[in-house]
């Protein structure tokens, strides 16, 4: 899920500079990538209440969603790893809006079972690799393996902290996002919104990005191509991203 952000983005060595924020992630296991970027760029955002980003990393799609959202809207972050949870909590307070913004280093379930807050919208950026090969790091293997965190566990749990009439948005690899959705649909999850991400226009999705709602209704397909014939970035993806990358 995780890849290189768009390289026209000015880069530092420890994280990315964005239009109104700087995101360090050197003490990250996952970095700052497209995919987070695209989910926080993409998600309805609510104009009222409150916002949780379950496995928040650094904090990219928290700070995304910080600023598009009114002053109105309180975010909180749920980060497992501990070092990650601690560079959120700083690129938080560096932010124009640390107060709207509370970091937790909780495990998603225990949280569940510890707050009484409901949510007007969830977003997921979550592990999506089944255990298989090692990764250099525990911290990288929790960010990348269902293992850590199942997509039942993570339905479970957004099912508890949504409010009825919210929205839980997610990113998955294309090739995962077909079983995530069954899973979802046998726990009473309606798919509301699928924007399948294409590199070009001749190639295959190898992202999806979701909105599941606990109401019933229509999906409203989309396709997402981030390159035009010439390599530069297609139209529709700088519209997407341009309150974010500077020099979009």
């Amino acid at each position: 899920m995780h890849q290189h952000a768009a390289r026209s983005q000015t880069v530092r060595r420890n994280g990315f500079t964005f239009k109104q924020f700087f995101v360090a992630h050197d003490r990250c296991a996952m970095k700052v990538g497209t995919d987070a970027i695209l989910l926080g760029a993409w998600v309805p955002v609510p104009q009222t209440g409150c916002v949780l980003d379950i496995g928040c990393g650094s904090g990219i799609i928290t700070l995304m969603l910080a600023q598009r959202s009114p002053d109105s809207v309180t975010i909180d972050a749920v980060e497992v790893e501990r070092e990650a949870s601690t560079q959120a909590q700083e690129n938080r307070q560096a932010s124009p809006w640390a107060s709207r913004i509370t970091v937790v280093n909780r495990d998603i379930e225990t949280f569940t079972t510890q707050t009484a807050s409901r949510y007007a919208l969830i977003v997921s950026n979550p592990p999506y690799f089944a255990p298989g090969s090692a990764c250099r790091t525990e911290a990288r293997s929790t960010a990348r393996y269902t293992e850590s965190l199942s997509h039942e566990t993570l339905l479970h749990c957004a099912t508890k902290l949504l409010e009825p009439e919210g929205r839980f948005c997610v990113v998955l690899p294309s090739q995962v996002a077909s079983d995530f959705c069954s899973t979802a649909c046998q726990q009473g999850w309606s798919i509301r919104q699928r924007l399948a991400v294409r590199e070009r226009a001749e190639g295959q999705p190898h992202r999806e990005l979701l909105t599941l709602t606990k109401q019933a209704g229509p999906c409203e397909s989309r396709t997402l191509i981030v390159r035009a014939e010439d390599g530069s970035y297609s139209y529709d993806f700088r519209a997407l991203t341009k309150d974010f990358y500077l020099f979009m």
